[in-house]
């Protein structure tokens, strides 16, 4: 009776099937490959966006001028002053290298090296602020992007100034490096792999995209903003998502590709985040690094709390998004610094109140929303100031 038994039990266990399992697309299966899933928005994405590209190029002709792509960055060829503003920067580097090397042979004191580089940094903050606002011919694109080159240099300097030891004399590889944060020694890649510098050449070519959108250069009436804001809010937020893969992943991956630098962790999982204090530490790395490494590390050494750090770090990169914005619009106001200050009491609600999913949806819908409101502001009171008022002179300005 037992042979007969085991026998059986050996037959029902070679012909079963089933064991205790999970759906995969349930979270309890703790299954995480989802790159098919990926492949599969990819392709519905770019199947959606050929149609309306034909159906705009049907309807409208071809929309996009070179020339008034060339225009938004310059006025006239024979007048680049953004990129003269980008090639007087030198001047900052070559200072503070002349610094360093002053120090090093004990020409300067500490005290007057310090004070040197504290007026270094200073200039190279206010100088290209100075230069946008008095030179009419600079175009916002260009006055931005100029800015762009100069923020960066300042957070680069800085760095320079707190790190070096007097005995590293490479800065301009520092420089051009896609890093904020100085060392003695980077890590190094053993090669420069010609199919993946490529790869990132091509992607930042096909992502370049200029949008025209018609209706955003039309006058804002108070009471539609909100109307106007939802039907921008998808297109504006499609176009951060470019920019995020165009910036860091196709540009810093070459330029780290042709540099040999090795560390190209440029961003984390932000499209995980639970809290808003989590994306704002892993969407954009190489800032993050530089404010834990030169200003909330410090600030806890100096007996300040965590949570007034951390304000701190919010409002210094409010600062930053507002002189980025403003100063190339040439007009003052405070949509981004308010944007950016208002993450205070959201990331405390968020942390405080949302949790898993919930927490991650609040931290998109913070993007998708909060983004558009900002842009649009900006865009409105750009067409009040120039063109409204160009209007009622005979004339755009």
């Amino acid at each position: 009776m037992s042979v007969h038994v085991f026998k059986l039990s050996r037959v029902s266990s070679c012909l079963s099937c089933h064991r205790l399992q999970e759906s995969l697309l349930s979270s309890a299966s703790g299954y995480r490959n989802y790159r098919g899933v990926l492949n599969w928005c990819v392709v519905m994405l770019v199947l959606s966006n050929a149609r309306l590209f034909l159906e705009n190029l049907l309807k409208y002709g071809i929309l996009v001028d070179p020339i008034q792509v060339v225009s938004l960055f310059i006025k006239d060829p024979y007048n680049m002053p953004a990129a003269c503003l980008v090639i007087m920067s030198n001047v900052f580097i070559v200072a503070a290298l002349y610094t360093e090397r002053r120090l090093s042979v004990g020409c300067f004191s500490e005290c007057v090296g310090l004070l040197v580089h504290s007026i270094n940094l200073s200039v190279t903050l206010c100088f290209p602020v100075a230069i946008v606002l008095m030179v009419k011919s600079m175009t916002p694109v260009g006055g931005a992007s100029a800015l762009g080159v100069y923020t960066v240099l300042f957070l680069k300097l800085y760095s320079y100034k707190d790190v070096n030891k007097r005995d590293e004399p490479y800065l301009y590889y520092f420089v051009f490096a896609p890093t904020l944060c100085y060392e003695l020694n980077f890590p190094r890649s053993p090669r420069i792999r010609m199919s993946f510098l490529l790869r990132r050449l091509f992607e930042m070519v096909s992502s370049w995209m200029i949008p025209i959108i018609q209706s955003s250069m039309k006058p804002l009436e108070v009471n539609i903003i909100p109307l106007s804001s939802l039907s921008h809010q998808v297109p504006n937020h499609l176009l951060w998502l470019i920019f995020f893969y165009w910036f860091f992943h196709s540009s810093l991956n070459f330029i780290a590709e042709l540099l040999q630098f090795g560390d190209r962790e440029f961003y984390r999982d932000w499209w995980n985040s639970e809290t808003i204090t989590y994306f704002w530490q892993n969407w954009n790395i190489p800032v993050h690094k530089w404010c834990l490494r030169h200003f909330y590390k410090p600030l806890l050494k100096s007996g300040v709390s965590k949570w007034l750090g951390q304000s701190a770090v919010f409002l210094a990169s409010a600062f930053f998004h507002e002189y980025l914005v403003s100063v190339p619009l040439k007009m003052l106001r405070p949509w981004a610094f308010m944007g950016m200050m208002a993450q205070l009491p959201l990331a405390w609600f968020v942390a405080r109140f949302l949790r898993g999913n919930y927490g991650n949806a609040a931290v998109w819908i913070s993007l998708i929303i909060g983004q558009p409101i900002a842009v649009l502001m900006y865009v409105h009171d750009y067409y009040v100031l120039h063109y409204r008022e160009g209007s009622a002179g005979g004339g755009p300005e």
